[in-house]
């Protein structure tokens, strides 16, 4: 079955039926709406997603990686303050929104599933900051005269992915853009082109991940100065 893309007043009724508002466990200062994890729809297969025509909802996870740079820019808002953002695969907005909260002058919220448009739209209202979305596949594409940095969190997570990812952010640190990335310790890390920014001890939802607690690092990418 195709996937759905829903329109607002569906997408709206649908993440407020499927969720409710908690705080992310080391960003505690920022709500989301979020899946509990004791709902039965979060423990459906991606083959059992695909079938009712919902892609997997990331969006509705704080994800250590994105918790893991939320973290750091909330603590390190010299990193963000003043500067264009984008937050790509943005998911829930998490990261987004802790950049805005620590002075981002303008945040682009940046995620190709039809529903993470409408959770990043009530996640900003609730945390009472606004930022502009695009679902466009930006990877290659070259973004450096929109954006002074960009943040990730847990992208690495399959091998076509970080080769796509590798060639892109290459390009874009090469140009003078900023990359900040969180991860916690997924096998298509990149190691070698990142500096070690700070290393977090991150609670997970136990249902996604294989431990309670995941050592979460957040790195620098690339070879210029650290952000």
């Amino acid at each position: 079955m195709p996937l759905l893309i829903p329109d607002t007043t569906r997408a709206t009724q649908f993440i407020l039926a499927n969720t409710g508002i908690h705080h992310p466990p080391h960003v505690a200062e920022i709500a989301l709406h979020l899946a509990d994890e004791a709902h039965d729809l979060w423990h459906k297969t991606e083959e059992e997603l695909s079938e009712i025509g919902l892609p997997p909802p990331y969006w509705a996870f704080a994800w250590a990686g994105g918790q893991g740079v939320a973290r750091y820019i909330l603590d390190h808002p010299q990193a963000v303050q003043n500067k264009r953002i984008l937050d790509f695969a943005s998911g829930s907005g998490l990261v987004g929104i802790a950049a805005l909260l620590s002075g981002a002058s303008s945040v682009t919220a940046n995620d190709i599933d039809p529903f993470a448009r409408h959770a990043i739209s009530l996640n900003s209202v609730l945390n009472k900051v606004s930022c502009d979305f695009s679902d466009a596949d930006l990877i290659g594409q070259d973004v450096s005269n929109s954006f002074d940095v960009l943040l990730a969190g847990d992208v690495f997570y399959d091998k076509p992915m970080a080769d796509r990812l590798i060639i892109w952010f290459d390009m874009l640190a090469a140009k003078g853009v900023q990359i900040i990335v969180g991860d916690p310790g997924r096998s298509y890390l990149p190691r070698h082109r990142l500096t070690e920014l700070d290393v977090y001890s991150v609670p997970v939802t136990r249902a996604l991940e294989d431990a309670d607690v995941k050592r979460t690092t957040v790195w620098h990418y690339g070879e210029t100065e650290k952000a």
